[in-house]
């Protein structure tokens, strides 16, 4: 990596592949959060009394969100990604500083997905320089409200770096000029899959077999691929083609700097061949 090389360019010069590498997160909480993100959302951002506490207690994984013509309240979303889709609840609070006093039972059911384009330049460059041009490219093609600039959402070098929820898609790499295709694909309930990182309901082992199966079967429907068996070794899915089982491999990676401004390190990587298809 040269002085000049960002981490998301010395893993695309690298081929480092894109498929095993989603997050792995069933449940999402979703915070609006207006002000600067600390490195570490949580714990070193500027928070009102109590806030802090409530979230570090909160189930799932919390994440920062926030939309430039916001100017006042909070939006909390309270979202389990699952193979079938998922549920989505929201409670709009008229001020951050409830949080601290949040009662989730009191959420209400939204029907629409949400859209988080990774934006926290102080996790990493990549995700403010790649990221917030492709949240803005992606606004327009969604309903007002719908797309978010989120906090650290893992692999800052496969930035810019999408999630759709709650079908728990995310996507690494979104070209800027692809905008338009990648929300036209999500709102068919579609999976562009070369930007495909994985589901992030799934393990790296299955995220990489389930990818397998889909590029093998063409399968891009996000409800086309159901998780039948899980051995570890051999992983099978059922599609509108029948079942199809992939064996999965971890083997090294090339060393790559996982951030920017590190020094290389070594990286594994899922490797998944299709063993047979019914």
């Amino acid at each position: 990596m040269s002085a000049a090389e960002t981490c998301a360019q010395a893993s695309l010069a690298a081929g480092e592949p894109l498929s095993g590498t989603a997050t792995q997160a069933a449940r999402w909480l979703l915070v609006e959060v207006r002000g600067a993100w600390g490195r570490d959302p949580l714990s070193d951002t500027e928070l009102p009394p109590g806030v802090r506490e409530r979230l570090s207690e909160a189930e799932g994984r919390v994440t920062f969100v926030r939309r430039p013509d916001r100017r006042a309240g909070a939006t909390i979303l309270d979202i389990r990604a699952d193979e079938s889709g998922g549920t989505a609840h929201r409670v709009e609070l008229t001020a951050l500083e409830a949080v601290a006093d949040l009662d989730l039972a009191a959420a209400e059911p939204v029907e629409d997905p949400f859209v988080l384009v990774c934006g926290h330049g102080r996790r990493d460059a990549c995700c403010a320089r790649l990221g917030r041009p492709v949240f803005d490219a992606l606004a327009p093609h969604f309903d007002p409200g719908l797309v978010w600039q989120s906090s650290h959402l893992g692999g800052h070098r496969f930035a810019p770096n999408v999630v759709f929820l709650p079908a728990g898609v995310q996507l690494g790499r979104v070209p800027l000029q692809r905008a338009a295709e990648v929300a036209a694909a999500a709102q068919r309930g579609r999976i562009p899959l070369d930007l495909y990182r994985g589901r992030v309901v799934y393990p790296a082992h299955v995220q990489a077999a389930e990818i397998a199966v889909r590029t093998e079967t063409g399968a891009d429907r996000v409800d086309d691929v159901r998780l039948l068996v899980d051995d570890d070794r051999r992983v099978t899915f059922a599609t509108p083609q029948g079942e199809c089982t992939a064996l999965v491999e971890q083997r090294d990676g090339p060393a790559i700097p996982a951030s920017c401004g590190v020094e290389p390190e070594p990286t594994s990587v899922w490797t998944a061949t299709i063993e047979s298809r019914a």
